[in-house]
């Protein structure tokens, strides 16, 4: 239960923030946010904003369950995480804070939050590359490096394999 409590909190604070909070913000004062024209544009973008919600949280899940820890850095998982979106690519939920994002930019028609989307991207891209993988290299030794040889970082691919 404790662990379901830290990965709420850590979602409204840090991807709600992110990915919700920040892009209403941005358009807040350009939008009627509750008068929305439903176009074709509009429909597609609510889809992939569940799409992006539904990755993140299947991976949070992943997270918990099998890495017994929350994508905050202070309770990291203490398995590494290589089932479900992770066996495929290996920062899903980045991805998924990400659709969600370019998702507002879609259904608002914000090129403000395009550009906020690309900043954002930027900055995981930089986090991942200068913190986490020299911290999951260091923690999680061969295997991690096998895994990164066969998965990459933001383009899915046919799967990981474990060394038999």
């Amino acid at each position: 239960m404790w662990l379901f409590i830290k990965n709420l909190i850590f979602t409204v604070f840090v991807p709600g923030t992110v990915a919700v909070y920040i892009p209403y913000r941005i358009i807040e004062d350009r939008y009627d946010l509750f008068n929305i024209h439903w176009g074709i544009l509009q429909i597609l973008s609510a889809a992939f904003i569940l799409c992006g919600a539904v990755i993140y949280f299947w991976c949070v899940w992943d997270f918990a369950v099998t890495g017994l820890g929350t994508p905050a850095p202070i309770d990291a998982p203490r398995r590494l995480v290589i089932k479900g979106l992770y066996r495929y690519v290996r920062n899903p939920m980045y991805i998924g804070v990400l659709m969600v994002i370019l998702s507002w930019a879609g259904f608002y028609n914000s090129y403000a939050i395009l550009r906020y989307a690309v900043l954002v991207w930027l900055i995981f891209q930089g986090v991942i590359m200068i913190i986490e993988e020299p911290i999951l290299r260091s923690k999680f030794g061969e295997s991690y490096k096998d895994y990164c040889k066969q998965v990459k970082r933001w383009i899915p691919t046919k799967g990981y394999r474990e060394k038999t």
